[in-house]
């Protein structure tokens, strides 16, 4: 359809706007005329409900996923940093506990060697 400026004379120099606004009024009448909803058009709609439903609820199941899955991360890491610090005491203990074995043996070794010493030198005097 073609809206020219009203009052704009055509080729004649005659208005032809009362034509114009009879189209359009018929275009108008035909645009808003009811009609019956196709057959289909129900099934469609709840179609298209029933599948932007299901995409939200798989949008949200993935995002707890997504969250399930980083505080399960966090937590195995976080229990493997707790179960490294509990093993490193256990290992600096166990190393005390060597060492203290090797003094008390190396002490009991100087206390022989001493005695040795002393007795010695009561044979020699």
């Amino acid at each position: 359809m073609d809206f020219e400026r009203i009052g704009q004379t055509g080729e004649t120099g005659q208005s032809d706007e009362p034509e114009r606004i009879d189209a359009f009024e018929s275009e108008l009448r035909q645009a808003m005329e009811r009609r019956p909803a196709p057959p289909s058009l129900k099934s469609r709609i709840l179609q298209q409900r029933s599948t932007r439903r299901t995409a939200r609820v798989q949008s949200y199941t993935v995002w707890w996923q997504r969250i399930a899955a980083s505080v399960l991360l966090a937590g195995v890491i976080a229990g493997g940093y707790g179960w490294r610090q509990v093993e490193d005491r256990r290992k600096g203990e166990r190393a005390a506990q060597q060492v203290l074995t090797a003094l008390r043996i190396t002490n009991h070794a100087l206390n022989d060697m001493n005695r040795r010493l002393v007795a010695r030198n009561r044979d020699e005097q």
